[in-house]
């Protein structure tokens, strides 16, 4: 059981069906202001084709990019040419990313605005999943700002298929269920608080989205103890939990997590 091809989930009620493991692509725009424990070097187009034809090959539909990323949604654009319909695409609104430090604007002017420039970047015609990329004030965003309002227009013009918050509060992640579609929540071995979320997750019928799975590279356990299989046992645990966004850019890493995955996953089935 090496591959994922079999272990696809719908994202709660969206209709979008997604690997249990996504892509994440940071490391293919940026690398400052990341929180890694070993620098890297970005790819360049011919690794990240090979990535990403690597991921598919192995049964993973779900990348996830944002404009905070650097240039990560303009080179996937190019990169997954004549591919749109073999991927389920995620990116955010909110946070950018300029000259190293980050900024936040969740106007309806700038939701506007990113997601049309999200969609000239990735050259399509529709974004899967848009995020609010929080700062932090997940209630705020969400009660205050109107992003959630024009996420909502976007997707009733069909520019986007699902909206919700990639947060950091569980007030945020349930309020973010209750309106939209989705929450992306921080959720491992040593971080495990916004749990609530998951579980309300179940009961509404909605998507969950996993960041920090692996604690960005720092999952580690005593000796013997194989890190990112106890990471899956207890994300993949839990039934609210659609996927997983791993952002390795090292093949070796991206296999042995697939490999790792899949068999957690399929011992539950």
């Amino acid at each position: 059981m090496n591959g994922l091809h079999n272990f696809h989930r719908p994202l709660g009620n969206t209709g979008l069906v997604v690997s249990p493991l996504g892509l994440g692509t940071v490391k293919l725009g940026r690398d400052q202001g990341v929180k890694y424990p070993n620098g890297f070097t970005i790819p360049d187009d011919t690794e990240a084709l090979q990535l990403l034809a690597l991921a598919r090959d192995l049964g993973i539909n779900l990348i996830d990019t944002a404009p905070a990323y650097g240039r990560s949604e303009e080179r996937l654009g190019p990169l997954l040419r004549g591919q749109r319909q073999q991927w389920v695409i995620v990116s955010k609104v909110g946070e950018e990313f300029e000259g190293g430090v980050s900024r936040f604007d969740f106007s309806p002017e700038h939701t506007r605005f990113s997601v049309e420039r999200s969609l000239k970047r990735l050259e399509t015609d529709f974004i899967d999943l848009v995020l609010v990329h929080s700062d932090g004030n997940d209630l705020a965003i969400l009660r205050d700002s109107g992003v959630y309002e024009t996420l909502a227009e976007l997707k009733q013009a069909g520019k986007i298929r699902a909206f919700g918050l990639s947060g950091k509060t569980v007030e945020g992640g349930l309020l973010a269920l209750e309106q939209g579609d989705c929450a992306m929540v921080t959720y491992n071995l040593n971080e495990q608080d916004e749990k609530p979320v998951i579980d309300f997750a179940v009961q509404q019928n909605k998507g969950i989205l996993i960041k920090k799975g692996l604690a960005s590279g720092h999952a580690c356990l005593g000796a013997g103890i194989d890190p990112v299989r106890a990471s899956f046992e207890l994300i993949f645990g839990h039934p609210g939990v659609t996927s997983a966004i791993i952002g390795t850019i090292n093949p070796l890493h991206l296999s042995h997590n697939v490999a790792t995955a899949a068999n957690v996953i399929g011992g539950r089935c």
